[in-house]
């Protein structure tokens, strides 16, 4: 337990660092699971971070717990049924790991399953796989946020669904640029997801594998493809307004980045 407890609390060491208000992260039990550690010292160990970083930055947070989807569904059916004792400390459930020739339809009576418990959903899709499997996370697994999302372009009546019903995209730049999505941070599309009023949100992925935590990950994209203000702003924003926080709790973190975004205007001008 100790050592899931070590590892979260160095990434929100690092949140603390950077000024982070807020953080919903997966975790994928699967992973030690199949090698015989018990779903509880998981969970307990994750968990215990997040409340004493709570206690000592005032970070708050959410947990979801994540399917590997090159796992079968029975054995992400397992993993809900291990959760459910646990289930008022996780927000939701999602899907992770290798996307291609593992479509969303393979969870969909782990899902409802999950949506029965009173999970939200969240699911990784249009990342490596087709727009497709953007659709079928939205109409067949009714998740309320898509992750990455970045292959929505290819589809624009997609794109016109995603804007039109408020669904956010959690965009990893970094890791794009690192699993080849994108060749490089100047191609990447962020920019254009903005500029077709989806609801964007910058995000760090893995920060360990894929060399860095927001921060840098805003910084590269800032270096690249030279956002504005306003659009750095808007992603900060949307981060708020995309989470799983109360609407009041929303409201609160905005406030305070607008005060943030007045006093930076002001040293500035």
């Amino acid at each position: 337990e100790q050592d899931f407890y070590d590892l979260t609390w160095a990434y929100l060491q690092r949140c603390a660092d950077q000024t982070v208000r807020h953080t919903e992260i997966f975790f994928d039990p699967q992973t030690q699971t199949e090698r015989g550690i018990p779903f509880e010292t998981v969970h307990s160990g994750i968990y215990r971070a997040l409340n004493d970083a709570h206690q000592q930055w005032g970070i708050t947070s959410k947990l979801i717990l994540c399917f590997l989807r090159h796992l079968s569904a029975a054995s992400a059916m397992e993993t809900l049924e291990q959760a459910l004792p646990f289930k008022s400390t996780i927000a939701a459930v999602g899907l992770d790991s290798s996307e291609l020739g593992h479509p969303p339809t393979k969870f969909r009576q782990v899902f409802e399953r999950a949506h029965q418990e009173g999970f939200l959903k969240v699911a990784h899709a249009g990342e490596e796989g087709p727009a497709d499997y953007i659709w079928q996370a939205i109409q067949v697994l009714n998740v309320a946020r898509i992750d990455h999302g970045v292959r929505c372009t290819d589809d624009p009546n997609l794109v016109d669904y995603l804007a039109q019903h408020r669904i956010p995209l959690t965009v990893c730049p970094l890791s794009n640029v690192k699993l080849r999505v994108f060749d490089t941070m100047e191609q990447h599309n962020i920019k254009d997801l903005l500029d077709l009023g989806l609801c964007v949100t910058v995000n760090s992925d893995d920060p360990a594998y894929f060399g860095g935590y927001v921060a840098e990950n805003l910084a590269a994209l800032q270096s690249s493809l030279h956002l504005s203000p306003q659009s750095i702003y808007q992603l900060a924003k949307n981060s708020f307004t995309a989470s799983f926080l109360a609407p009041d709790e929303q409201r609160d973190r905005i406030a305070e980045l607008d005060q943030f975004m007045a006093t930076v205007s002001s040293s500035v001008g």
